[in-house]
């Protein structure tokens, strides 16, 4: 997570009036990455996240696009929703339309959500924390940037109807946020649509970090805002890399046996096992678990305990260890005699 406490520090003001909005937008972009890649071989670990925003190591894959996408993403969502509640002395309502007719029967009226206000508090603290004067850098801030517009893209327009007995003869109309699940939809399918970029990631020159980033973008000014880049191909996630903080695939969970399930959780136990050389191996398990709860008056719920045994799927490795899935391995071991 973003070192956010130490740049408000900066602006105690700022602090005081936004650090807690930003930390919680921040932990909502990534509790939504966890929950968009549960079921993928890389699944948004807690340390890669950390890492990808820190210094320590300033990777720019498509998978690091997602993460500055989503937390771009929270952040401006969280500012704009507590704005709308009245949660700022200096912010509220978007009100620049009220009154004007927007189409055919309707007005615009109501509260509608002020995203202008999000944007900005979150592209002053958030951009600012990407010090970077490289080509890395650049990304980064681009894909902040389609993080924002994510917010505003899937933003939808909600009416109330008026008129003599219900006749909606007119409606009244505003603005409001989507649910936040609806816009890590959004940027899950922009993470599979990322373009990787083939640009000099080496420092910029020594200068104007804003003339250094001015003249990066210009190498990439042709792709859409609202597009997720990159510049770097992904590591393999089936494999544990401490250095980079991805543990691999054997024993992660997967799912199969259920009618009800989508077909990529129906794939999973192929996308974490066997496409990674492991086998799946399945457990049987206890779970306790409340039931037969009944209301008893004043004023208490009371419930049994039951136990349930349930079937877990896990990847495991075959014969003890992983199999080798790549072919300069197999090659090796075919001309031993």
């Amino acid at each position: 997570m973003w070192d956010v406490i130490s740049y408000f520090l900066s602006d105690p003001q700022a602090f005081l009036t936004y650090a807690s909005s930003v930390q919680v937008g921040a932990q909502s972009g990534i509790h939504e990455c966890k929950h968009q890649f549960a079921l993928e071989k890389w699944n948004c670990p807690e340390r890669t996240l950390q890492m990808s925003t820190h210094n320590t190591l300033r990777t720019a894959t498509r998978e690091t696009s997602f993460v500055h996408a989503i937390s771009a993403a929270g952040v401006m969502y969280t500012l704009t929703k507590n704005c709308s509640m009245g949660d700022f002395d200096n912010c509220g309502c978007d009100d620049s339309k009220i009154g004007q007719t927007g189409g055919r029967g309707w007005i615009w009226g109501g509260c509608s959500d002020n995203v202008a206000f999000g944007e900005k508090i979150s592209k002053q603290f958030v951009d600012a924390l990407e010090d970077g004067h490289d080509s890395r850098a650049a990304v980064n801030l681009h894909n902040n940037e389609a993080g924002r517009l994510a917010v505003k893209s899937t933003m939808r327009r909600a009416c109330k109807c008026h008129g003599v007995s219900g006749s909606c003869s007119i409606q009244t109309c505003w603005m409001q946020l989507a649910d936040f699940r609806e816009v890590g939809n959004y940027l899950k399918k922009k993470h599979e649509q990322a373009k990787k970029l083939e640009m000099d990631k080496k420092p910029a020159r020594s200068g104007n970090s804003a003339d250094n980033r001015g003249a990066i973008a210009h190498g990439f000014r042709g792709i859409p805002r609202t597009e997720l880049i990159f510049l770097e191909d992904s590591p393999d996630y089936c494999v544990k890399n401490h250095s980079m903080g991805f543990q691999g695939t054997e024993g992660r969970e997967c799912l199969k046996g259920n009618k009800n399930m989508s077909q990529w959780e129906r794939k999973s136990c192929r996308r974490l096992c066997y496409e990674c050389g492991l086998r799946v191996v399945e457990k049987r398990i206890e779970v306790v678990s409340s039931c037969n709860c009944k209301f008893h008056w004043c004023c208490t719920v009371r419930c049994d305990k039951c136990t349930q045994v349930v079937t877990k799927y896990y990847c495991a490795g075959k014969d003890g260890g992983r199999k080798p899935h790549n072919k300069t391995k197999r090659r090796h071991r075919g001309r031993r005699q």
